[in-house]
């Protein structure tokens, strides 16, 4: 029933391909369309270009543990030749998958016939030479490596590094470094796990690599501080060389202040200087110079302060939402509930709050800001936080590497808004 919701969503490096995740272990990727002399304004337009089952259920028999389909990342590596590549991983295992396209069939084998069965030696008088013969488009995925068996945890995310030899998986204590041609070994680059696990304290909930740099990379905690480790100090990065956290008002503190304050999502902007994170009720832009507190901060949905009780009551508090940067860093989007979305302009420091619904998808419809209104009077157009409706909510979202074009995925529905073109 619930195997067709959006776990993921990432553009290729290009923009021209986008692909999804789902809980049921499916990856769709829609390919954009070409811009054509009669209908030039169709260019924009995602359509489905392939769709594959990344991942299957298991069980773990040693742990008696059902291990879930449901796809957790996504990451496409840069194209080098005319098949595409992407890494995705479920809580346990990560894939390396190449999607090509075949067009042209060889016909004409000398030990088969057209059917494909294997002749009789007896009846092979001649030698012919095979053709390639045109047939109809087929794109193909298929898994080219595996990489399994070396998390015991969740993982939680994946991440290329800018030399694309590399890449790293990260669950819950640990962080292993892979080399993309070798799938039997791992490097342990980040071990948190305490020798005794009561002592536990926090956990690990997304790393990444720098953009332009690859031995350095940031994890996040559900403690909301950000940990940049540099490979060439040491190769066990269980000391940071810088270390980002926000000391906490002791005027806001509350019984939830601990969960709200957990990182669900960290990411270097494109030019490698600066950071965002996102917590639950907020998104920081931090500079990689300055440790001691974020650069901005901008408010998502302060006005769920307030109903903290009952989201913890729902579970809603422990909700992951991630957040991602525009192509020239200058915009930031991140998601709320009511199948609401949020973005910040930097410069300007104006925010709008947009809504992903069947009832404003139609073609070149113009998406209305929402207003939510909080206690006092209601004015006609905004809506109340007594009416929002927690159990739609925008947790992915991916942002156009070069243009305006932003998907949102909510729920089981992917939306893909663009600028407006004159």
């Amino acid at each position: 029933m619930y195997s067709d919701i959006i776990s993921t969503v990432e553009f290729n490096p290009t923009g021209e391909l986008l692909a999804t995740g789902d809980k049921g272990g499916r990856v769709v990727v829609f390919q954009r369309e070409q811009e054509s002399k009669n209908q030039p304004h169709r260019r924009g337009e995602y359509n489905v270009y392939s769709t594959f089952q990344s991942h299957e259920p298991e069980f773990d028999y040693l742990k008696s543990l059902e291990i879930e389909e449901k796809i957790n990342k996504i990451r496409w590596l840069p194209q080098q030749n005319a098949a595409y590549f992407l890494l995705s991983t479920n809580d346990k295992t990560v894939k390396l998958w190449k999607i090509s396209e075949r067009d042209k069939r060889p016909e004409g084998y000398n030990l088969k016939d057209e059917e494909g069965r294997i002749r009789d030696p007896a009846t092979i008088t001649a030698l012919r030479v095979p053709v390639l013969q045109p047939m109809d488009l087929m794109v193909e995925a298929t898994p080219r490596r595996v990489f399994s068996n070396a998390h015991t945890y969740h993982i939680n995310s994946i991440s290329v590094s800018n030399d694309y030899e590399t890449y790293m998986s990260t669950d819950d204590l640990r962080i292993n470094l892979w080399n993309l041609e070798i799938t039997n070994q791992s490097f342990n680059i980040v071990d948190i796990k305490p020798a005794n696990m009561e002592e536990l304290t926090e956990v690990i909930t997304a790393a990444e690599f720098h953009p332009n740099q690859c031995n350095t990379f940031i994890y996040s905690s559900s403690k909301g501080s950000i940990r940049l480790c540099d490979m060439r100090a040491s190769a066990l990065c269980d000391n940071h060389s810088k270390f980002f956290e926000e000391p906490e008002d002791p005027s806001n503190r509350s019984f939830f202040s601990e969960i709200i304050s957990s990182i669900s999502d960290v990411k270097f902007s494109h030019s490698g200087r600066y950071l965002m994170t996102r917590d639950y009720l907020t998104v920081k832009v931090w500079d990689l110079n300055m440790e001691s507190k974020p650069l901005e901060t901008y408010q998502v949905h302060d006005y769920l302060r307030s109903k903290l009780c009952s989201l913890y009551e729902n579970d809603c508090i422990f909700d992951k939402f991630e957040c991602v940067w525009n192509g020239s860093d200058s915009v930031i989007m991140t998601g709320s509930y009511n199948n609401f979305f949020r973005m910040f302009d930097r410069n300007t420091k104006r925010d709008v709050t947009l809504e992903a619904s069947r009832e404003n998808s139609k073609p070149r419809a113009i998406l209305k800001p929402r207003k939510v209104c909080v206690g006092g009077k209601r004015r006609k157009d905004e809506i109340s936080v007594d009416s929002l409706d927690f159990s739609k909510k925008i947790l992915h979202t991916a942002w156009h590497p070069s243009e305006n074009i932003i998907a949102v995925a909510a729920t089981n529905n992917l939306y893909i808004f663009q600028d407006k073109v004159n």
